[in-house]
């Protein structure tokens, strides 16, 4: 049950507000997804409208952990669905980072990557497409790879939408439907804003 930020599993807290572990928990696969998202149903997810609560800067405010820094934010989507916002940066190298949207697949305490937003920072190869890359790119959710028993969000396609940490944040912002409060549209959306860091 998520209560407070926080997810509680054998009557432990695994997942806290600044907490990276959670995805790691997801990677090292010591539980099997209960359930796989159809290529339909993730588009429907990521197009779900997100509203960002006023304040949602300050709460994904950064905070260091290990020679990175560590953001998080719960949301709740129009039909229910809880969504978590989910930034990583080195503090060493500006351009390692990913920017993650993520579900709680209902009924479970299962987390489920819709889409990820990563740095320059390494050589990433889509083994079913056979093609390797290194530079910016955006990770996407799809059947084909749950299917073959891989993370649901290895496909990933090269993009020269952003070239920077608040550059993919504000790509991930409008790719996966976050409507962004009037009040603070302004900041986030500015040239050369420092929006989280």
């Amino acid at each position: 049950m998520l209560r407070d930020g926080f997810l509680r599993r054998d009557g432990l807290d695994v997942f806290s507000p600044v907490n990276w572990e959670i995805l790691n928990y997801i990677d090292r696969k010591t539980t099997k997804m209960t359930i796989t998202y159809t290529d339909a149903e993730i588009g429907d997810l990521i197009k779900e409208r997100k509203i960002l609560p006023a304040n949602w800067l300050n709460r994904l405010k950064p905070h260091p952990k290990r020679g990175h820094s560590e953001g998080q934010l719960e949301l709740e989507g129009d039909m229910g669905n809880e969504f978590f916002l989910i930034t990583r940066q080195s503090q060493q190298r500006p351009h390692d980072f990913s920017l993650i949207l993520a579900v709680r697949v209902p009924k479970s305490n299962q987390f489920f990557r819709l889409r990820r937003y990563n740095g320059e920072s390494h050589h990433h190869t889509n083994r079913i497409e056979k093609q390797t890359f290194y530079g910016f790119h955006i990770h996407t959710a799809t059947a084909r790879y749950q299917e073959r028993g891989g993370k649901e969000d290895t496909y990933a396609e090269e993009t020269d939408r952003y070239s920077d940490f608040d550059g993919a944040l504000n790509c991930l912002i409008h790719d996966t439907n976050l409507i962004v409060p009037l009040e603070a549209q302004r900041d986030i959306f500015a040239p050369g804003a420092d929006n989280v860091h």
